[in-house]
């Protein structure tokens, strides 16, 4: 014989699973809630030289995003890099600095997500708890993990905000994650997000913001370039499928919005250190553009859900600087989805979806 329950009592019985009755003289105990955690890559504490070199070294330090041996990576790391870098990273982020909230961008916006996410879904008469994190700096993927737990979190929905996997972003948010469970006694239940980079609403709407934001422009880019954070040709060789999912985000978007690859390209930004990176680059692709006649272009960052140092200091800033210094005429860059209801829409219902079954 089948049989069968109805949603309703379903729901009833998960409920009732999940509250915990203790005897009468038992101290209390926080359980039974479901986390949501937001991780994006890091931020700094403030431009100056010590928060800056604080946190490149927590960032290159991580053999997921500098894969040399320590033998070889570190004498240049700390002789040379944590000396000359912090000083030339901190002015670039000064130039982009939220000085009202005396916070970069990314951690503006990152917050900003959390808090409207919490709002969009609810908190489920107090079952849902959403906060967020940073891989690299503060607040730290540990001490979110440890917060939630403590308020009662015995499952956590991690979300590592980058829509194409690549070891060096998602993989080491997950290694953290696993890391701050090691020094846990009570570990809470942990699904983590996959990457959505062919998900019908990403593609939606990154389309969306394409034609919204050409919609006020009073010129017609003659190329779109989609610029990708790089990663070495090495990783890709190892088989990272890094480079996939960003070819497979743009193609996808060209069906939506009806482009040739001439006019909707791929390009990767943002490469460091001797080796050869995933081409071709976007710095040199603005100059080849504007030295070979073309007019106008615009620059859009797929991979990034928020605007930071790389979209905004580097993109909007440098790549248009290169444009116009080789004989190009307008030139545009297409925010992030950052917290725009285009971007929180995707959000939701990646939230929404990975969570199925448990809320």
């Amino acid at each position: 014989m089948t049989v069968q329950f109805s949603p309703e009592a379903l729901a009833e019985a998960g409920q009732s699973m999940r509250s915990i009755k203790l005897p009468d003289a038992h101290p209390p105990v926080k359980a039974g809630k479901i986390g949501v955690l937001l991780v994006n890559l890091g931020t700094p504490d403030a431009t100056s030289y010590w928060p800056m070199r604080r946190y490149l070294r927590e960032f290159l330090s991580d053999k997921r995003v500098i894969e040399w041996p320590k033998a070889l990576w570190y004498p240049i790391l700390y002789g040379i890099v944590l000396i000359t870098r912090p000083k030339k990273s901190g002015k670039a982020y000064d130039e982009i600095w939220n000085k009202e909230l005396d916070e970069s961008p990314l951690r503006t916006i990152t917050r900003s997500q959390s808090d409207k996410l919490a709002e969009m879904m609810g908190d489920h008469g107090g079952r849902l708890k959403i906060d967020w994190a940073m891989r690299y700096g503060q607040p730290s993927i540990r001490s979110r993990l440890e917060a939630l737990k403590a308020d009662g979190c015995d499952r956590i929905l991690v979300f590592p905000l980058y829509p194409q996997y690549s070891a060096s972003t998602t993989a080491t948010v997950n290694d953290e994650v696993c890391r701050a469970l090691l020094e846990m006694r009570w570990q809470p239940a942990i699904r983590t997000v996959p990457p959505y980079h062919d998900d019908p609403a990403y593609i939606e709407a990154l389309s969306q913001s394409v034609e919204r934001h050409l919609a006020g422009l009073d010129f017609e880019p003659d190329v779109i370039l989609t610029s990708y954070h790089g990663i070495p040709q090495s990783y890709f060789k190892k088989g990272d499928p890094y480079h996939c999912h960003c070819m497979k985000t743009t193609r996808l978007m060209r069906e939506r919005l009806g482009m040739s690859k001439e006019k909707l390209r791929v390009t990767f930004q943002s490469r460091f250190g001797p080796e050869e990176w995933l081409q071709p680059y976007t710095d040199k692709t603005v100059e080849a553009l504007a030295k070979d006649g073309v007019k106008n272009i615009a620059v859009m960052n797929p991979g990034f859900v928020a605007d930071c140092l790389e979209t905004l200091e580097e993109i909007a800033g440098e790549a248009g600087e290169i444009f116009h210094e080789n004989g190009g005429g307008e030139f545009t860059h297409i925010p992030c989805l950052n917290d725009s209801d285009l971007g929180m829409a995707v959000l939701e219902q990646v939230v929404q979806r990975e969570l199925s079954g448990w809320l």
